[in-house]
């Protein structure tokens, strides 16, 4: 199941060739995403779960990163895509994970694209999260959340339980401070 979610969301995206996943999670994801990308570099916040998927995955395409999503240690435009499977329901609070949103419009290059997925809100995904974060993202909003986090191009799709989102900066975007290739066309 995991597999027919993942194809759906990636479906028709264009990633590139060096590609940043945020917390993997489930950690299995990473393993369908390598498969269709040169290079993979996983950030996750959680240091067991970064040390085993740094050891399972030794030696194959992907790096992992201990670090949060939140400040990311990583230069401006350092990656041609990025994946973030049911990822932002995990952040404790919408500013945060706009912050988040922001970190990922900041090392992608421009034009590259955010490809992903979260579950939609519902009792039984509630329920799941008791005495686990659960902030739910809502769909509808979504796509403003998006463009205010410097993204283009954002397109939303709900499903069964869950939704996935397209975006990419513009082209040409270097920066979101108004100094960029974008301040003056």
């Amino acid at each position: 199941m995991l597999a027919q979610r993942v194809t759906w969301i990636l479906a028709g995206t264009e990633l590139g060739d060096d590609v940043l996943e945020v917390e993997p999670e489930p950690v299995l994801t990473s393993d369908l995403l390598r498969a269709q990308v040169l290079r993979l570099t996983a950030i996750e916040a959680d240091p067991r779960v970064a040390q085993a998927l740094r050891l399972r995955l030794s030696g194959s395409n992907v790096g992992v990163v201990t670090g949060n999503a939140v400040s990311m240690p990583f230069p401006d435009a350092a990656f041609s895509g990025c994946a973030a499977f049911i990822t932002l329901h995990y952040v404790p609070s919408s500013t945060l994970q706009d912050t988040v949103l922001q970190e990922i419009r900041r090392v992608l290059r421009p034009g590259g694209e955010l490809a992903g997925s979260d579950s939609l809100p519902s009792a039984f995904m509630r329920m799941i999260h008791l005495g686990d974060t659960f902030v739910p993202v809502d769909p509808d909003t979504f796509p403003t959340r998006l463009k205010a986090a410097g993204f283009e191009t954002i397109q939303v799709e709900w499903a069964s339980g869950l939704f996935r989102f397209r975006a990419r900066p513009p082209h040409g975007a270097t920066d979101q401070s108004g100094t960029g290739p974008e301040a003056n066309p």
